[in-house]
């Protein structure tokens, strides 16, 4: 998350009979009303088969047994670095297909969800693909960003669109971020690429819900998500509020013929849908307030770090419809995968306070701070914890079924409980407090939440991830279970845990 300064503006104490050599500002206040922001276009009929959405995007996966899903949490650029690391390392994995064919664990990503600093390299990882590792480094870790958009606030030549009500500092760190790294991109370019699927979340600044950019969030405000350029959604995730303004998107619900999901007739009954599809439906809930455009004609989006720190959300509201369609004999995206691989790639803070030891409270701004960090993190645990316990329950209802006592069961109440995926789920916490050098980890754990990090600094977030997942037990039992090995890369052999 990047930290601005507020525009200070430079018209402060103008005499009412400026100096001639001050005309020239004064015409450019004038104009900056003229200053707009982006407009999301808008479409005339919804079709749920097409688009930037999870279901079109199956047909693009390249491995079928195995679905690797990456969760890239918020963090400004310790976050964009460590999530680059992991890519990194799993580039040097290799795993074995059930055909005895070898493919790098990458390969095998089918969904990488982004929140703030981890948006940017889930979305420049979909755009390029490992022409990223040729030098993403240079064009945004390694690159004073925050001081850039600092400098470029207090200059005079942006401040005629920055006075403008419609253009903010979001917009303005937006063409930043296009200029250096997405030059001109839309969500067209990967809705026509064969990379994962990416999806980008911010936060509705009116009700806090999570806003994901893809067509399925698009559907509802009847709009068109392949025609956003990707600095947008990169902005809208990484708009810390007050530090920089909100993301406006317009919205035209109610004009496209939008309607629900078919799923949720199915999963809808007497005493509506079964627990496993809860979250999936109060999703969908979400979405549909959406659809009335009248009462509701632009959204403003900030940092999704805001409702969802680790962009674990997205990845439990599509396990879990999975699940329940499932239930219900609805063949799913899940029925043919043998394991669901969830790196949970965090890259949370943790500063040492001795505010225990004083009698008096610490200031305004620092309870401000830890009043709304607190509960993301409380929030971030509780998500992986229910990801952890899925993956229990899916395993444990498996050996029922296969276990020699329900061989003989003729009861289909007892066959639909103890129905569920077959697919083996694995949870490999990637965060700094898994690595076991305390020193390192200390490190990690205090570098700032900014874009702009020592060289020295992205340097050992990146080797720290593959330090991480070497040395994660999730991990080696992947290992073990698909005889995967670590394959030397450009850079030398993967990272050994320490």
């Amino acid at each position: 998350m990047p930290v601005i300064e507020q525009t200070i503006s430079p018209f402060n104490g103008l005499r009412r009979k400026p100096l001639p050599g001050l005309l020239p500002m004064v015409v450019l206040l004038a104009l900056s009303g003229c200053a707009t922001r982006p407009i999301n276009p808008p479409i005339t009929q919804a079709d749920p088969a097409a688009g930037y959405r999870f279901a079109t995007r199956q047909v693009h996966l390249k491995d079928r047994d195995n679905l690797v899903i990456l969760a890239f949490s918020g963090g400004g650029t310790r976050a964009a670095a460590f999530s680059y690391g992991v890519l990194e390392f799993l580039r040097h994995t290799e795993i074995t297909r059930s055909n005895g064919e070898k493919i790098r664990l990458l390969d095998a990503v089918g969904l990488i969800t982004g929140v703030s600093g981890g948006s940017f390299t889930a979305l420049a990882y979909g755009l390029y693909g490992d022409k990223l590792f040729a030098d993403y480094e240079q064009r945004f870790l390694k690159r004073d960003v925050q001081g850039t958009l600092i400098a470029r606030s207090f200059n005079p030549a942006y401040w005629p669109k920055l006075w403008s009500p419609h253009w903010g500092r979001s917009e303005l760190a937006e063409n930043y971020y296009d200029e250096i790294l997405f030059n001109g991109a839309t969500y067209a370019d990967l809705d026509r690429g064969d990379g994962p699927l990416i999806l980008a979340s911010a936060t509705d600044l009116a009700t806090g819900a999570r806003l994901v950019f893809d067509q399925d969030l698009f559907d509802p405000i009847c709009s068109n998500v392949d025609a956003v350029p990707l600095s947008r959604a990169a902005a809208a995730s990484s708009a810390v509020p007050v530090v920089l303004s909100p993301v406006t998107l317009d919205n035209y619900g109610g004009t496209c013929n939008y309607t629900a999901p078919a799923w949720l007739k199915l999963l809808s009954g007497p005493e509506g849908p079964p627990q496993t599809a809860s979250r999936a439906q109060r999703d969908l809930d979400e979405r549909l307030a959406l659809g009335d455009g009248d009462q509701r004609p632009y959204l403003h989006l900030v940092d999704g770090g805001v409702s969802d720190n680790l962009g674990m959300r997205s990845v439990l509201d599509i396990l879990e419809l999975m699940e329940s369609l499932h239930a219900i004999g609805v063949p799913t995206q899940l029925d043919k995968v043998r394991r669901v691989v969830v790196f949970v790639v965090n890259s949370v803070t943790e500063h040492q306070t001795d505010w225990e030891k004083m009698d008096r409270p610490p200031g305004t701004i620092v309870q401000l701070s830890q009043a709304s960090s607190v509960p993301i993190e409380h929030y971030s645990y509780e998500s992986v914890e229910l990801l952890k316990d899925r993956a229990v329950r899916w395993r444990s209802l498996r050996r029922l079924r296969q276990s020699e006592a329900f061989a003989d069961n003729t009861d289909p109440a007892l066959a639909a409980e103890l129905n569920s995926p077959d697919a083996e789920i694995y949870v490999i916490d990637v965060s700094f407090a898994a690595l076991k050098d305390e020193a390192e980890s200390r490190y990690l754990k205090e570098l700032p939440t900014s874009f702009a990090l020592p060289a020295e600094a992205v340097d050992r977030l990146r080797a720290a991830a593959g330090t991480i997942i070497m040395a994660s037990p999730e991990f080696q039992r992947l290992l073990k279970d698909t005889g995967a090995t670590i394959v030397p890369g450009p850079s030398g052999a993967a990272a050994e845990p320490k």
